[in-house]
């Protein structure tokens, strides 16, 4: 849909595997990106250029929890007349709808949440915009991006039990953040159900919950690599979304290729680890991660 020299304006705190796909292989189509606070409204239309086409917009983010207010970025897309994409993986359809927000395209990881399981790679395109769906349609027929019969039964199976699977899994990340703040070796906690998050109140206008997302800077880069080292119940790998909980290390994994100095910027650094929190029991969950900090 986009043209050599078109420039997308993207959130900063974007899934590193997003950034991996536009400076490793879009840039090479000759489309242009940059990355901006999108929770900042004034900021972002400050980086808005003659050539920008489209917003791409992630919240929560990832890994940071940065929340963006849809309804101002709608209101930017209208007045530069630009694309408004979302990417609703954290949240899914069932805590968040974009498109009732003004989004014109929104973006799944349908390996994540939907196909719940981690056992299938998938991801969904959906538009609000009736011109785009040829174009969509055309691109996924000509080229095959699109999913095999198994694997649609797969992420079909997954999305019958999505609302019981992120109901149980917000709940227990609630917990585990609320337990997390307690602790010496933690420094800060990252997740957007806590009252004193600053997206907390953009987030709740626009959506029915808060997700199962929670990312936390220890005191030191040892306590972190000590967590990951010693965590039993909690597996240390990439991925997230399903029913078992994973811990990443969003510097060496997720996040390997974005700059070093965004990176920090950011605050992804080597004390910085990010939870996807599965449906086991929350006291276990919560005793793993004790006895991995201690």
């Amino acid at each position: 849909m986009f043209q050599p020299g078109d420039h997308i304006l993207c959130t900063d705190d974007l899934y590193g595997g997003s950034v991996r796909a536009f400076e490793r292989a879009e840039m090479k189509r000759g489309l242009k990106f940059s990355y901006v606070d999108t929770s900042d409204r004034e900021l972002t239309e400050k980086e808005i250029r003659d050539n920008t086409k489209a917003l791409y917009i992630e919240t929560p983010s990832n890994p940071t929890m940065k929340v963006t207010d849809l309804s101002k970025m709608k209101e930017l897309a209208d007045r530069y007349r630009l694309l408004l994409i979302v990417d609703n993986t954290f949240l899914t359809p069932y805590f968040q709808n974009p498109i009732a927000h003004g989004a014109d395209i929104v973006i799944h990881s349908g390996t994540k949440f939907l196909g719940g399981h981690n056992d299938t790679l998938a991801g969904f395109l959906s538009t609000s915009r009736e011109e785009l769906v040829p174009e969509i349609r055309y691109f996924y027929k000509t080229i095959g991006s699109s999913l095999s019969p198994f694997d649609s039964f797969l992420v079909l199976r997954g999305i019958k039990t999505l609302s019981v699977r992120l109901e149980k899994q917000q709940k227990n990340a609630h917990g585990i953040a609320r337990w997390l703040k307690e602790q010496k070796k933690v420094e800060k906690v990252y997740y957007v159900g806590l009252s004193d998050h600053p997206g907390y109140d953009v987030n709740l206008s626009q959506s029915r919950g808060f997700g199962s997302m929670v990312s936390f800077c220890t005191d030191t880069a040892e306590t972190a690599r000590n967590v990951l080292e010693r965590i039993k119940l909690i597996t240390y790998a990439e991925s997230l979304g399903g029913v078992e909980s994973l811990l990443t290390y969003p510097m060496l994994q997720t996040h390997e290729d974005v700059p070093l100095e965004i990176r920090d910027k950011l605050g992804i650094t080597d004390r910085f680890l990010r939870l996807s929190v599965g449906i086991e029991n929350v006291e276990d969950l919560i005793a793993d991660l004790d006895q991995a900090l201690s």
